[in-house]
């Protein structure tokens, strides 16, 4: 399936400002996370860029960036800009959001990502991995996904996302990596629908599909990119990266 992936970026941030150029070794981190999805080889891969300096980074790096509005309100409205910009045609059906603070992402979870939309019925799909740190299970900031999974499977229904732990009861629990793989036609109609009730409330925006009846599908991984939100996540990025 014919995929383009779409990296969207911007450098206002409460916590980290300036986030996508911040350097890890000789490189900005966009250029890092840019460099990762490009070597997955599940399509080409731009850059929706909201500022100008995100631009010129992965430009020089010899990647492909598109300048967005600034007063686009979520990485998902800039990759669909971005899409539409750089494919008016509609020549790839599926689009492929990764967020631009994954540095170390694996390449294969971009492929990965895309195997759920095997099933035509499938709108969104995404990736999740098992929670293997206990300390994990109670953190708020590791969103958990509810999965449908039956013995053996790697891939299954999405049926909600939260910030506390669900579901209840013996089983194994899913921590959700912000990679989704929209259909085409799914990225336009989400984008023009208005942010939810269960939205607002968690405080997760994949919610809007599933509130609007849009079906989601999770493949199982077994690597957890790390999300750089602060200065620790940033440093801690340069360990693992080896540029400590």
């Amino acid at each position: 399936m014919p995929a383009l992936i779409v990296i969207p970026a911007r450098l206002a941030a409460t916590r980290l400002p300036n986030k996508p150029l911040a350097m890890i070794g000789d490189a900005p981190m966009i250029v890092h996370v840019w460099q990762r999805a490009v070597k997955a080889g599940a399509g080409p891969v731009i850059v929706a860029a909201g500022d100008q300096p995100i631009v010129d980074a992965i430009t020089k790096a010899g990647g492909t960036a598109i300048l967005t509005d600034p007063a686009l309100h979520s990485g998902s409205d800039r990759v669909h800009a971005a899409a539409e910009a750089y494919d008016p045609a509609g020549k790839f059906d599926i689009v492929v959001n990764v967020q631009g603070d994954l540095p170390t992402l694996e390449p294969n979870l971009v492929a990965a990502s895309v195997t759920p939309l095997a099933d035509p019925a499938i709108d969104i799909a995404t990736v999740v991995a098992r929670i293997t740190i206990e300390e994990e299970l109670n953190d708020q900031a590791v969103v958990k996904a509810a999965l449908s999974l039956a013995p053996g499977a790697t891939v299954g229904p999405a049926l909600y996302f939260s910030r506390l732990l669900i579901p209840s009861g013996p089983g194994d629990h899913y921590h959700h990596i912000g990679i989704y793989a929209f259909r085409r036609a799914a990225l336009r109609r989400f984008v023009t629908l208005k942010p939810t009730v269960l939205e607002l409330r968690e405080r997760l925006e994949q919610l809007r599909a599933i509130e609007n009846g849009m079906r989601m599908a999770a493949a199982l991984v077994d690597t957890i990119p790390l999300g750089v939100d602060t200065q620790a996540d940033l440093d801690r990025a340069r360990r693992l990266l080896g540029y400590a």
